[in-house]
């Protein structure tokens, strides 16, 4: 009986942050700070808004790109937030969460062999979606003393002739860094001038503390080579609606709506209605959720420091990076250890690229009491190791 499975596709690793997930699952007692999900409900104005469209019977579907007061809404957003303007009709899709229009723009982009640079550690599907559109990864390692942000200099070293597109993810999942306007005008300066693409995942722009979030397509020239991506599941605490969206070029983002229309047709029709009404009434809810993060935030970093524990200040998302080095164990080992002394799970750096090795992505996307127990046991754990 021939192989029914395609190499390419089980060549393709699955992720690292999955093994940790089903450990806790069956541990009783255990916390978990490695989902990055909100630990909010959806807004009740918006899940009312979603029972509405339900109870009037709004099951149809939608046009492939998405209903056409969504669009109109995100076009205002965008332009309210980032200066940017696209046309709802022919320049925003509205896709399955983020996710989808990461893979669909890779997909559209691509042709076999060319290069996307991945600046790593990164969300982890940003390489198998590359491989996947039969695109090369090309990874460049971030690095702790660059407060994990990418530099001109790393940049120019990774583009070849083949390069072709180059991702962005900033705010930062797993490490919580940001690129501000003055970092971004010196990529983007170098993307014109290697005529790159770019595609800019800024699913976590809502929630950055340290000024307003800069996106890529508003410095000047790079709106026609930016496909800038965003969604509601972490600003609106609506991950399970499964909802994002994509502003680019016409040219690209008519090749996306056709492909989206194939493979899946239109994002969930219940949603884009809850959607309309977040976009148009939602801002308070995310300042309110922005101000719980950042309070978070701030007491991670205290107890960190407490402990002697080194971790950068993260700029934005909700996660914390710290470095465990001092250990002399790998990320996974030591993720593994903490889980097994303390029922605590965290995410080992290397499950989003190797040069997170010597690191743990601890989410703070959780109430501050479990956070506080959590980082008892971390604080014990940590003392215990060091008194060996």
């Amino acid at each position: 009986m021939r192989n029914p499975l395609s190499d390419k596709i089980t060549d393709v690793k699955p992720s690292g942050i999955r093994k940790f997930f089903d450990i806790v699952s069956e541990m009783k007692d255990a916390i978990s700070l490695g989902v990055g999900e909100p630990d909010f409900d959806t807004p009740w104005h918006i899940r009312d808004e979603g029972i509405y469209a339900l109870e009037k019977g709004r099951t149809f579907y939608t046009s492939n790109a998405g209903l056409k007061e969504l669009r109109e809404e995100i076009q205002k957003y965008i332009m309210k937030r980032q200066g940017v303007n696209y046309d709802p009709l022919k320049e925003i899709m509205v896709t399955v969460g983020g996710s989808e229009a990461i893979d669909v723009a890779l997909r559209c982009m691509l042709n076999p062999g060319d290069e996307v640079i991945i600046p790593e550690p990164c969300y982890v599907s940003y390489v198998p979606c590359t491989k996947m559109a039969d695109g090369v990864p090309v990874i460049i390692n971030l690095k702790n003393e660059n407060r994990f942000r990418l530099t001109p200099e790393e940049l120019l070293d990774a583009i070849t002739e083949k390069t072709k597109v180059l991702i962005l993810a900033f705010p930062n999942n797993p490490t919580g860094a940001i690129m501000e306007r003055e970092d971004l005008e010196k990529i983007a300066k170098i993307v014109i001038e290697k005529d790159l693409y770019v595609i800019s995942d800024e699913i976590y722009s809502e929630l950055s503390y340290i000024g307003e979030h800069v996106s890529i397509a508003s410095i000047p020239g790079m709106r026609e080579r930016t496909i800038m991506i965003n969604g509601f599941s972490k600003a609106f605490a609506m991950t399970g609606w499964r909802l994002g969206y994509a502003c680019g070029p016409e040219l690209i983002l008519k090749q996306m709506i056709k492909l989206h229309q194939f493979a899946i047709m239109c994002a969930p029709t219940t949603s884009q209605y809850a959607a309309v009404e977040a976009l148009k009434n939602g801002e308070e809810d995310v300042n309110m959720m922005r101000e719980a993060y950042n309070q978070r935030r701030r007491y991670l970093m205290h107890a960190f420091a407490e402990m002697g524990l080194p971790c950068f200040e993260p700029g934005g998302a909700f996660y914390v990076f710290p470095c465990i080095k001092e250990f002399g164990m790998t990320s996974e080992e030591f993720a593994l250890k903490f889980l097994e002394a303390e029922k605590v799970a965290v995410v080992p750096g290397t499950a989003f690229g190797d040069c997170g090795e010597g690191f743990l992505r601890i989410s703070y996307a959780y109430s501050l009491e479990d956070l506080k127990v959590a980082i008892d046991r971390l604080a014990r754990f940590v003392e215990g190791l060091r008194n060996k």
